[in-house]
């Protein structure tokens, strides 16, 4: 048994650290940002799904901080329904080109 538990906490740190070398092109991501920018491009954007919410705005963020979020959606950590049904669909290397482009956004 801790032989499959030390597998299982390696493999999961494996994944982990793949997910962290993705480097990012931001040229890549003009075409992946468009479902952004409805929400996340309008200065003080409300949404109202589920509730009233005040939408961040990405431009000038980490990239650290965007790939963390858009993972945490992803696993289910972080609870936004549409944040969460977005991120589920954005592959490791879409996380990254989406995070190099807002960061390089001033």
């Amino acid at each position: 048994m801790k032989k499959i538990f030390a597998l299982l906490v390696l493999a999961s740190v494996a994944q982990v650290s793949a997910a962290a070398d993705t480097q990012g092109d931001a040229s890549a991501a003009k075409n992946k940002v468009a479902m952004c920018i409805g929400c996340h491009g309008i200065p003080g954007y409300k949404a109202t799904y589920p509730e009233v919410y005040r939408v961040p705005m990405l431009g000038g963020q980490s990239e650290k901080y965007i790939v963390s979020a858009l993972n945490a959606y992803k696993k289910g950590e972080r609870s936004h329904p549409s944040m969460v049904g977005i991120a589920k669909g954005l592959s490791d290397q879409d996380i990254a080109d989406v995070a190099a482009y807002y960061a390089q956004q001033k």
